[in-house]
Formats: C-alpha cells, sequence, structure tokens
C-alpha cells in the first residue's frame, strides 16, 4: 500500500494539513456514500486539529464519529480520549448523538466492552464475522515508544489478526484498541506526529525493516500519510 511523508514547520503546520485531508476525505465520502466515518485519535497534536473541525460547516447528521482507541475509564476522567475529543470538537457542533460511536469503558471486563464494540461496528457497516469494514478516515498518533492507537511494545493485541478490537495495555492498565487490520483496511490512514523525542522511533518506524514488536506503528502498513515536524523527522 501506498505511504507518503510529508515534513512540516510545527503542530499548527501539521494540523492545518490534516484538516484539508479531512475535508477531502469527507467530500469524497459524501459525494460517493452521502456519509463520512472517521476515527479520532487521543493526544495533544490531534486536539489541535479537532479544534479545527469545530470551525468546519459540515452536514454534520452525515458524519459518523469512532474512536481507535480507549483507556479504561469514564469520559469524564481527564485522560479519556473520548472526552477531550467532545470538548475540543464534538460538543461544538450539531452532530446527533447516535453518529458519535464511543468505545464503552462501564462493563467490569474490558473483554467485554471490546466485544460490544467490534459488533457495534459490525452491525454499523451490516458486516459478518470475520469481515473487515472499511472507515474512510482514520487518525493516528504515534508515541515515543513507537506505539499507535494502543498496540503497545511487546503485548499481546500485536498479534491479533482475526478481530476488529481487542484488548491492549500499557503498565497493567487495560485499554480497548482497534487491531492492525483493521486499521490498515481504511481508504486512508493519517498519522500526525511531532516532537523531537519521537525521532528515534520515527526513523525506526519509517525504515525499510525493522521490529514490529519493538515499534508497533510498523504494523500499520495501508494507505498512510505521515505529517511530521522537522523536530520529529531528522
Amino acid at each position: 500500500m501506498a505511504r507518503q511523508v510529508e515534513i512540516w514547520n510545527n503542530r499548527a503546520e501539521i494540523a492545518s494539513r490534516a484538516l484539508l485531508l479531512c475535508q477531502l476525505a469527507y467530500n469524497e465520502a459524501i459525494a460517493k456514500n452521502d456519509r463520512f466515518t472517521i476515527v479520532a485519535a487521543g493526544g495533544s497534536t490531534p486536539r489541535v486539529l479537532y479544534e479545527l473541525l469545530a470551525t468546519k460547516e459540515w452536514e454534520w447528521s452525515k458524519v459518523h464519529v469512532f474512536w481507535g482507541d480507549e483507556r479504561y475509564v469514564p469520559v469524564s476522567d481527564p485522560q479519556s480520549n473520548e472526552g477531550m475529543t467532545r470538548k475540543a470538537w464534538l460538543d461544538l457542533v450539531a452532530i446527533p448523538a447516535s453518529n458519535i460511536h464511543a468505545i464503552p469503558t462501564d462493563p467490569t471486563d474490558p473483554a467485554i466492552a471490546a466485544n460490544q464494540y467490534e459488533q457495534h461496528i459490525q452491525e454499523f457497516f451490516g458486516v459478518a464475522s470475520g469481515e473487515i469494514p472499511q472507515f474512510d478516515l482514520i487518525l493516528l498518533g504515534m508515541g515515543d515508544d513507537g506505539h499507535t492507537a494502543s498496540l503497545f511494545p511487546h503485548t499481546k493485541a500485536l498479534k491479533v489478526s482475526d478481530r476488529l478490537v481487542t484488548v491492549g495495555e500499557k503498565d497493567g492498565q487495560p485499554r480497548i484498541t482497534m487491531t492492525a487490520p483493521l486499521i490498515n483496511q481504511a481508504k486512508e490512514i493519517v498519522f500526525m506526529v511531532d516532537g523531537a523525542a519521537k525521532a528515534k522511533a520515527l526513523t525506526a518506524v519509517l525504515a525499510p525493516k525493522g521490529d514490529v514488536n519493538l515499534y508497533p506503528s510498523r504494523l500499520i502498513t495501508g494507505n498512510t500519510i505521515w505529517l511530521c515536524d522537522r523536530t520529529a523527522k531528522v
């Protein structure tokens, strides 16, 4: 699949470029299917993008927002990806509540929550078990350790290939995450990466060969556009 790497000066430029890519993906999806499906990411860089998306005059009734991963905390928790996305974007636009497809975090067992979200995605797209649906656009970040979504180094989630959603973990804390096969199926995947602390991991992820267990972002091999700032891409 295609991979494109773009270098920008700073986080603001990355967000502006990502906004344009969102607009182009929205335009194409609405024209073809009269519906736009976008997967949100957590993190400080995507938040800048969400603040820009909140100013768009889209047909919000035709936009459906999902999340690539979530910490196992209530939406009111400051660590919640959903909570951040709502404050920066979704609470500021006229999107129907039914179009916000949040990852459940209320079941006592994270595995139950992962199953519920997988079933919800299957029902939304009308696909059978074993089939992989296609989102219009998936937004991703990358951590200093090379993880993306909640696919962390040397964790079981990296090897899950027969599920759409699974349980991830970091430092013993459970996460819910989309799997690499589901992410890779998207029409377009946009990574937003900034900061010198990510330079080492980014170099390893973009190298021709490498270890996916050490740098999980290497698992994402779909149609990707990497938006990086000059300090991250050395």
